[in-house]
């Protein structure tokens, strides 16, 4: 995959899609609203081993964000050392070059969020207290997770569309880091699941690899993602 194919998604075969679909189905007038915020860690924001520009900005901004929703569920990237998506797992390869994995193709990063470590800890600055429940995810070392519903294999289910399902969630607004790989490919997935999604614009940052905010935009916008900003964000609904 090159940078112009991030986050590409037109080859996601349909099984996967319906089986994801299947799990989040909504119960009859489901009609809460959840906040997920996405992989706003120390590895992320300055000074972090995959640091995206601005990063940090985004932290007041949640912080904000979270008094007004009734449900929050936050994630975080949970690598163990020896992740294959790292290039240093890869002789001779550096990051942000791309290798084929049992999956198909891989972009290769720094070292991040390693299991364990302060790199992957919740940025500093960053209220957790109202989160329901944090999702980790990239745990198993042969496969990575930008989604917060599925793995990189496109078969693996974090679990997260059945338990908003659970709670009765018919929407999902999120924010976090980064627009143009984990926030992208979670709501993207949102959408698959036949949840209403949106994403808060100036509570996300990208990476940008010639032009992948851009693209992540134009796919998210094709699949019926929403885009809003902080001012318009937020719900009264009770979790």
């Amino acid at each position: 995959m090159s940078a112009a194919d991030l986050p590409r998604r037109a080859a996601l075969a349909a099984a996967p899609l319906l089986a994801l679909r299947d799990a989040a189905a909504q119960p009859a007038g489901a009609s809460g609203v959840a906040l997920l915020v996405i992989d706003v860690q120390v590895g992320f924001v300055p000074g972090g081993n995959l640091a995206v520009p601005e990063g940090d900005a985004v932290v007041p901004l949640i912080n904000d964000l979270a008094r007004r929703y009734a449900i929050i569920v936050f994630t975080q990237d949970w690598h163990p050392p020896d992740h294959l998506s790292f290039a240093s797992q890869h002789p001779g390869r550096r990051p942000f070059e791309t290798v084929q994995l049992s999956y198909g193709p891989q972009v290769l990063w720094p070292d991040h969020c390693v299991i364990g470590t302060r790199d992957a800890e919740f940025a500093p600055g960053l209220d957790t207290t109202r989160a329901q429940a944090v999702l980790r995810k990239g745990f198993r070392r042969e496969v990575d997770s930008y989604s917060a519903f599925l793995e990189a294999d496109r078969r693996t289910p974090t679990g997260l569309a059945s338990y908003l399902s659970e709670r009765g969630v018919g929407e999902v607004h999120l924010c976090g880091l980064a627009t143009d790989f984990c926030v992208a490919w979670s709501a993207l997935d949102a959408r698959a699941a036949g949840l209403s999604t949106a994403v808060i614009a100036d509570a996300c940052r990208g990476i940008d690899l010639d032009g992948s905010v851009a693209r992540a935009w134009r796919e998210m916008e094709a699949a019926g993602v929403r885009r809003m900003v902080s001012a318009q964000a937020g719900s009264a609904r009770p979790g």
